[in-house]
């Protein structure tokens, strides 16, 4: 902002994961004697970091007819649709898809999503799903072509790490005089109350289709029907455990919490329709909570 510097990229995994990453780079140019690529077109070349596995159609089917789980299969426009309409009813979703994210953040391919226009969604993510305080913040996910109408951010953030306010022309006057405590974090402060803070902040994450095209698709779809570009994004698991990474994973944390529905690859699960789930340990023990 105060324009000191004309630019500014951030390594979206900087610490000991990002330490791996630099080691490849340096075995690819010092060892092999490989030329660094010339940037081109709009950008960064790590591409949205999303470089970690992923698992096929035909992956997942297998996981999901071996365990007797039910589901429904559609194209992408088809679960766009799905996903829009249980995102709009105040449903909690959870997306797994395509390669996941490298680094600490969710960014589309490991996430849970809910509706950032509903005001009980911030609370709901965290006590349901997440089991953790009410109050915590959940950052958005915006289209990053939209991302300036609603955000004051100059730019794009792809990996969730810039934050800036929501747009002032997004924002609801707020008289707090008096209020403290949970009641001043209780008041509507703008159109996407579940990802303003007090202040409001948020942390973004842009999302552009080169990077993403399933993602921005999803949101795409969003916007055409609310006119809300955003969403709210966590990471795909519950408070203490890591993002989930298979399949399984994804089911497990989908059928421990309050979860309302998965998108699993191009498969979609409700939960009202799955079968008893019971597990031979308290899964809340396996990881010390944060």
């Amino acid at each position: 902002r105060s324009g000191l510097f004309k630019n500014i990229w951030i390594q979206p995994a900087a610490g000991d994961a990002g330490g791996a990453l630099g080691a490849a780079f340096a075995a690819h140019y010092l060892h092999f004697k490989q030329k660094a690529p010339l940037k081109t077109g709009k950008g960064d070349m790590q591409r949205g970091s999303y470089l970690g596995p992923a698992y096929t159609e035909e992956e997942i089917l297998h996981f999901l007819q071996e365990h007797h789980i039910p589901f429904k299969r559609f194209d992408q426009q088809e679960l766009s649709d799905r996903v829009c309409d249980l995102l709009i009813d105040g449903n909690v979703v959870g997306r797994f898809n395509g390669r996941m994210e490298f680094g600490p953040r969710a960014l589309g391919n490991r996430s849970i999503l809910g509706d950032a226009r509903n005001p009980q969604m911030q609370k709901k993510m965290n006590l349901k799903i997440k089991f953790r305080e009410s109050f915590r913040p959940f950052a958005p996910s915006v289209l990053a072509e939209e991302a300036a109408d609603w955000f004051e951010l100059n730019g794009e953030s792809p990996y969730m790490l810039l934050t800036a306010d929501v747009h002032p022309q997004k924002r609801l006057p707020v008289e707090e005089s008096e209020a403290e405590g949970f009641a001043k974090l209780n008041r509507l402060r703008s159109h996407i109350p579940a990802v303003t803070h007090v202040d409001y902040s948020a942390r973004i994450q842009t999302v552009n289709r080169e990077d993403n095209p399933s993602y921005h698709a999803l949101l795409s779809r969003f916007f055409v029907r609310t006119g809300c570009p955003v969403l709210v994004n966590t990471s795909f698991n519950v408070r203490g455990e890591p993002i989930v990474e298979s399949p399984l994973d994804a089911y497990r944390c989908f059928m421990r919490t309050d979860m309302d529905a998965l998108a699993l690859g191009p498969f979609l699960l409700l939960k009202e329709e799955q079968p008893p789930f019971s597990e031979s340990i308290d899964w809340r023990q396996t990881y010390a909570l944060d």
